[in-house]
């Protein structure tokens, strides 16, 4: 154990890390008199920002605390209108006015175009919202061992904060969130230990469309609820009683020791299994592990701005890579001649499918195949598109996806990203294949968090 006492010192916030928390860094001496650097990560704090940190072990390179004082202030710091904020990790920039916010993402982007050698001036000015709050259509909260209901503290996976409110959800969403806490609360039910791997209750997600107003509730638990009937069926009534937007409510077994959102076995406890969602006038079936934008207002403007910045023409043809369950899919197919969609995941390529037929497009294919053979696949039998778009996860679609669409060589690329340092690198491997990045556009989709998406077009030169 060290014998290092704790030091309090002054530290100025010099960036910010990919996590939103202030970098500072300390100059100090060691035992021989030569200086050594103390890197400090401090949460909540702001660029410029002079805080006095009281350091546990301040002989280590890098530590992480909490700002004792702050000395001297940004002048874009605000008072974070959450209770829950110092100790919530949902939002990490609650006391950041909302313009610093999205300058900072705007410089973000920049930054990473900079170091792949591309001219940051092709970045526009990062889209926000008018109003940033109750944005999200999308929860997942955790059950404590203690049945309480909330989210992780900051920085510890391990400890739920028992939510009295979240101010990026929905009113209803909240409500009903509540709901169920008291629920759990009245009949003592235990929540998951993610260490003993004990307990009933793990989670539970709430999803609401803001176009039809319906809501899914989903409880996941260890056990069937036939063994918590009593529970189950007062779970049930509550909801009946007050919420009559819910039109599918789910109990969802979950045994697995990872400690994520899946069902090995699936309740229909009221209603439906999925729920009725709309984007850009089409409407879309959303099951619980279906993935769909988090934020609809948000995601109206992705879908608008890839295709003013496409260009999609009757004529041509087109290949959505990472299609998903079809968001970009249907408003693009209306706008060209024809459209193959390539996802890896089966279900959401069943629900493309499913969505296409719905709302009566015709000219769709879709094919459940990794991103690089699906490629592969439908130039085969698809033939050459003039147009390809791609929305790849945060990690990015990778060297050898990026050189496949290279070597296709579609005249247009509309690239969605919701990483801008793995967009960079991605685009990057298109140079040698003869493309201009033309414009990136960032939308603000997470308010109050780190995460920026962008829409960018590259045009095949001729």
């Amino acid at each position: 154990m060290s014998n290092i006492k704790p030091e309090t010192m002054v530290a100025t916030i010099e960036e910010l890390d990919s996590k939103g928390s202030g970098q500072a860094v300390i100059w100090r001496e060691n035992e021989l008199g030569n200086p050594k650097k103390l890197r400090l990560t401090i949460p909540q704090t702001l660029l410029g920002e002079k805080v006095k940190v009281t350091v546990d072990q301040p002989d280590r390179r890098r530590r992480k605390a909490m700002a004792d004082e702050i000395l001297e202030t940004n002048p874009e710091r605000i008072a974070p209108p959450c209770p829950h904020f110092e100790r919530c990790g949902g939002c990490v920039w609650q006391h950041w006015d909302y313009e610093g916010q999205l300058k900072h993402k705007t410089d973000h982007v920049k930054k990473a175009l900079k170091e792949q050698g591309y001219d940051p001036a092709l970045v526009r000015d990062t889209m926000g919202m008018d109003n940033p709050w109750r944005y999200r259509n999308k929860m997942e909260f955790t059950f404590s061992p203690e049945g309480a209901l909330g989210l992780h503290e900051q920085g510890n996976f391990r400890k739920i904060i028992s939510l009295e409110t979240c101010l990026i959800a929905s009113e209803e969403m909240v409500e009903a969130t509540m709901e169920v806490a008291d629920w759990a609360k009245d009949h003592a039910l235990q929540g998951y230990d993610k260490d003993k791997h004990e307990g009933l209750l793990r989670h539970l997600m709430v999803r609401q469309s803001f176009a039809t107003g319906e809501l899914m509730l989903a409880v996941f638990a260890t056990e069937a609820p036939d063994a918590h009937s009593e529970a189950v069926d007062d779970l049930m009534r509550r909801v009946n009683e007050k919420f009559p937007h819910v039109k599918s409510l789910l109990w969802l077994e979950n045994t697995a020791w990872a400690d994520r959102t899946q069902a090995e076995e699936i309740h229909l406890l009221a209603g439906r299994d999925f729920i009725y969602d709309e984007m850009d006038g089409y409407r879309f079936r959303l099951w619980f592990d279906t993935f769909f934008q988090t934020n609809p207002t948000q995601a109206q403007k992705l879908v608008d701005l890839a295709i003013e910045m496409g260009q999609p023409k009757e004529t041509e043809k087109m290949i959505d890579l990472f299609c998903g369950v079809g968001t970009f899919s249907l408003p693009f197919a209306s706008r060209v001649g024809t459209l193959a969609g390539i996802e890896i995941v089966e279900s959401s390529i069943e629900s493309a499918k499913r969505n296409a037929s719905d709302n009566g497009i015709s000219n769709t294919t879709f094919l459940a195949k990794d991103a690089r053979k699906g490629i592969d696949q439908m130039l085969e039998s698809f033939g050459h598109p003039q147009l390809l778009m791609l929305d790849p996860p945060r990690s990015g679609a990778g060297g050898k996806v990026m050189r496949r669409i290279g070597r296709a060589k579609p005249e247009r690329i509309v690239y969605v990203s919701c990483n801008p340092d793995t967009f960079a690198t991605d685009i990057k491997e298109l140079e040698p294949f003869g493309y201009t990045l033309d414009a990136v556009q960032p939308v603000d989709l997470f308010p109050h968090t780190v995460h920026v998406e962008c829409v960018a077009t590259l045009t095949l030169n001729s």
